[in-house]
């Protein structure tokens, strides 16, 4: 089995060799066929920093404010108070992460400062860690690395989510280098010691950026029994990871009564009680198809006619179930613009991203029956794993939830293509960059519309500060995510239900797409409404649009094209509040 797999590493560096040495050594190409990694990276920094000003967005505040507390209490990081649900709440009670990435922002903060552009740049590396760990992974399983990093990269799931601040490229980097590091340990009979145990504290590393990264210890544990068929002399080390977070366990407990991964492991959403099992399932294949894009654009290279045929027949079925309601959706949408005026952007769009789904699911599937190696094994339940987690356990479905299967989706891509090489004929090379295009351009307006989004609220917040600069009454606002960090920036207050501590002639301002919304329990003057244009044809996150990449809850589909209602703003001034005052 070691045997098979260096002779495979060994043919894939001699037919690199034979590409590169049978064309002109000189241009462009030959540039890149000599450095295909620096030019990755290269490609990774320049899709990401036109997006290196985005305003802060969704849950990016969050770890802002753990890491900025970081910086003066580092042993204890959720040690503080923040009003991001309905009420001021302890941040070990909102954050249902692990603490691993707001810990790296500190380190970026304390160094350069904590201004969208200081802190997208210091999230550049995870990023490129990503597109690179692919690049290493599918050159032990693949003769075209190149191309599965690549189509990493221009995943809409992927590049989105490495525009903002949250924990999930950094964890998918740690969970890609436990897995190269881990097979690397596993080249040889007695196993690789240094690599082992580096691969065992990088999955416990993983899982303390984002408790999804435990799902390493049974994937590795499966590939390691099928490839080894022994349990020596790698199960020890799998011991370092289960130790590291036992002793977070019992330090979180220690420190807040809690322990946080169990209390992660038991947070319940309403969202769950409005959805049906089949509904969801179609939300999930509709998200996966979205944010796996390269999926669908590689379908003409992947499949036949026929098979081509059978996933469009498909996918249109469960896409006019979903739409026709023969499927039952439960309560989720019922009151949504969309599902009410029965929008026309949402069942062709969740056609294409359904087909999508399928062609993955055929790829990991098809790949395991014909190959039925330790390798088709990993990647198969790599990407089952991810979308029974995302579809089936996690409390909402969301992109991010879905991030970590991408690099096994492009690896599973470059290995089909590589069966079907002889039928491409001429059209291989076009058949290989037109996909990648289409696919990359699509993701960086993806990116743009929600950068574009995500300004807006910076815009509203502005407009806010400006218009009551002078003004000696207070500003309480709803609303949470970037909107929230922005007006407390400005010295606003958030506004807590059922806690009226607003006077008369105080400003209430409320947005209209936002959460931690309630009905104001006040008295107030005739509102004035302002409105924020959302200057770009796509969007992530609208309700009225059915818009859901970060919850599924407000869309069934991960980004909508089509126009894209403006962002509304209320604002008010308060004549009595609830107490009578």
């Amino acid at each position: 089995m070691n045997t098979g797999i260096r002779a495979s590493e060994e043919n894939t560096f001699r037919a690199n060799a034979t590409v590169a040495a049978g064309r002109p050594s000189r241009g462009i190409f030959a540039w890149i066929r000599r450095h295909p990694q620096l030019f990755l990276a290269l490609l990774t920094v320049a899709c990401l920093l036109p997006f290196s000003g985005k305003a802060f967005h969704i849950d990016d505040p969050i770890f802002i404010w753990t890491a900025q507390h970081i910086v003066h209490h580092p042993l204890d990081f959720y040690g503080f108070n923040a009003t991001w649900w309905w009420l001021t709440t302890p941040m070990w009670q909102v954050q249902q992460n692990p603490p691993l990435a707001a810990y790296y922002m500190a380190l970026i903060g304390s160094l350069a400062g904590w201004s969208e552009s200081a802190l997208h740049l210091g999230f550049l590396l995870p990023a490129v860690v990503v597109v690179l760990a692919t690049y290493h992974l599918a050159r032990r399983f693949t003769h075209s690395p190149f191309i599965a990093a690549a189509a990493t990269l221009v995943a809409p799931g992927f590049l989105v989510s490495a525009t903002s601040l949250m924990c999930d490229v950094s964890m998918l980097a740690l969970w890609m280098l436990a897995i190269v590091f881990w097979l690397k340990g596993l080249d040889t009979e007695q196993g690789r010691p240094r690599y082992l145990a580096s691969a065992a504290v990088l999955m416990a590393l993983c899982a303390l950026t984002k408790y999804f990264g435990m799902a390493l210890l049974p994937l590795l544990f499966a590939y390691s029994l099928f490839r080894r068929r022994s349990f020596r002399p790698w199960l020890g080390y799998l011991l370092i990871p289960v130790a590291m977070w036992g002793g977070y366990e019992i330090y979180t407990h220690h420190l807040y009564g809690h322990g946080l991964i169990g209390q992660a492991f038991t947070f319940k959403s309403q969202v769950r009680a409005q959805e049906t099992p089949f509904g969801r399932a179609l939300v999930g294949l509709a998200f996966a198809g979205g944010c796996a894009l390269p999926a669908l654009t590689f379908v003409p290279a992947l499949w036949s006619r026929r098979q081509m045929l059978w996933g469009a027949a498909v996918s249109a079925i469960l896409a006019l179930s979903f739409w026709r309601g023969w499927i039952s959706l439960g309560t989720v949408y019922k009151y949504q613009r969309w599902f009410q005026v029965r929008s026309p952007w949402v069942p062709e769009q969740m056609f294409f991203y359904i087909a999508g789904a399928i062609s993955l699911l055929a790829l990991a599937l098809s790949d395991s029956w014909k190959k039925r190696d330790a390798a088709s094994l990993l990647l198969l339940l790599w990407v089952l794993g991810t979308m029974f987690f995302a579809i089936v356990v996690y409390w909402t479905v969301n992109a991010r939830s879905l991030l970590p299967m991408l690099p096994a989706v492009a690896i599973l891509i470059v290995r089909r293509l590589e069966d079907r090489e002889t039928s491409l004929g001429k059209l291989r090379w076009a058949a290989l960059a037109v996909p990648l295009i289409i696919s990359g351009a699509i993701a960086l307006w993806v990116a743009a519309g929600d950068m574009a989004l995500a300004k807006t609220a910076r815009e509203a917040a502005g407009y806010i500060h400006e218009k009551t600069r002078e003004d000696t009454s207070a500003v309480w606002f709803e609303g949470r995510w970037g909107f929230e960090y922005y007006m407390q920036e400005f010295g606003a207050r958030p506004l807590e239900p059922d806690v009226y501590r607003c006077k008369f002639g105080d400003l209430v301002v409320i947005p209209q797409y936002n959460t931690a919304l309630a009905p104001v329990g006040m008295k107030v003057a005739t509102p004035e409404h302002v409105d924020f244009k959302v200057h770009t044809w796509i969007t992530t996150m609208n309700p009225d649009v059915g818009a859901g990449f970060y919850f599924s809850g407000w869309g069934p589909l991960p980004f909508v094209f089509g126009p894209v209602p403006q962002q509304k703003y209320l604002m008010a001034r308060v004549l009595e509040n609830g107490n009578g005052q």
